[in-house]
């Protein structure tokens, strides 16, 4: 059932709530997994916004499921891909040495446990750092095409095509048929023509509603658009699907503006709608097969080191990266800063 006898491991760790400078380095007790689960081997981990916002614990609503003073679990990390090195008595699908990728929250450490239903065999045509980048954001991507009900031939407008979730969107859509127009910053337009966008607006200069334009579907995953811009710039009948958001304030953050679409909705005969992520396993083989047909690509911005998780998450703040970063192995260098807990 096991490979290894290790009962330690490397791990960034937060106690409190706060921005990068919470996050330290350290030696912990390893995981062991329960009956369903799978303690992987991370080889490395992907970050998204969403650890970003359990680090700083913003909006004050999620504190409701990941504690109220500080993180439960204090291992950051959502995204994974790496090797089977334990599963529980109730696992069957994966065994010892599998290549495997997934969401396994506290993924930023050596080792780390999920159920094994989050989990897929990683795509053979993948590197480690960029199967890691792929769980999360795609899975969020396919989760709001499918709400959408995406259907070929449609127009689809992708808003924050550029950053994690938005580069899967503009694939998926592409690989389902749609036509689709991308919004970017000036700066990285080329990336989303390079995902295969048929259009691009460069939202510092253009507004999306203010063109003609009217779209079948619209993917709002930059959070701010106001809820009459996305009317506008849908059809009499379109969807809007709104994954996430970074204005509302403080206690409920983009939810606020979810709700109100939701309940605006049902006066209206378009639909404006949100999703809730589920992150299963037979949706990363849906993922896995169009990365393996080469209808998917990740798009990695760069990679750090475990000891430089700080520095990545700065750098995700301030909106330069392309596609999504990976967090790869540790350095020799590591300095131990506390006591195994």
């Amino acid at each position: 059932m096991a490979s290894t006898t290790t009962t330690t491991m490397r791990a960034i760790v937060q106690d409190r709530y706060g921005d990068a400078d919470v996050l330290q380095l350290r030696q912990i007790a390893r995981p062991e997994p329960a009956a369903d689960e799978v303690l992987i081997h991370v080889h490395a981990a992907g970050l998204d916004r969403g650890t970003w916002h359990v680090m700083t614990g913003t909006p004050y609503l999620l504190r409701l499921g990941f504690g109220f003073r500080g993180p439960r679990n204090p291992v950051p990390g959502r995204d994974v891909a790496g090797t089977v090195e334990a599963v529980g008595a109730a696992v069957t699908k994966f065994s010892v040495g599998d290549e495997v990728y997934g969401v396994a929250p506290g993924s930023f450490a050596e080792y780390a446990v999920t159920r094994a239903g989050k989990l897929a065999r990683k795509p053979a045509n993948l590197s480690f750092e960029q199967a890691a980048v792929v769980p999360v954001s795609a899975l969020t991507a396919l989760d709001a095409v499918t709400t959408g009900r995406i259907e070929a031939g449609q127009h689809v407008l992708v808003i924050g095509a550029s950053g994690g979730v938005g580069s899967y969107a503009v694939q998926l859509a592409k690989a389902f048929g749609a036509e689709v127009t991308g919004v970017a910053g000036t700066s990285k337009l080329d990336l989303v023509r390079a995902l295969g966008a048929d259009h691009v607006i460069d939202y510092t200069r253009d507004d999306f509603a203010g063109r003609g334009n009217r779209y079948d579907l619209i993917i709002d995953i930059a959070g701010n658009p106001t809820l009459s811009r996305l009317r506008r710039a849908l059809t009499p009948t379109g969807t809007a699907v709104i994954t996430g958001g970074e204005d509302g304030g403080s206690f409920s953050g983009g939810m606020n503006r979810q709700f109100r679409a939701l309940a605006l909705s049902l006066f209206v005969r378009q639909r404006l709608t949100f999703i809730v992520n589920k992150e299963r396993g037979r949706d990363l083989e849906r993922l896995t097969a169009l990365i393996e047909a080469g209808k998917v690509t990740p798009s990695l911005d760069r990679t750090y080191p475990l000891d430089q998780v700080p520095d990545a998450i700065r750098r995700l703040t301030t909106g330069e990266v392309r596609g999504k970063i990976a967090i790869t192995g540790l350095e020799e260098k590591f300095v131990e800063r506390a006591e195994v807990t």
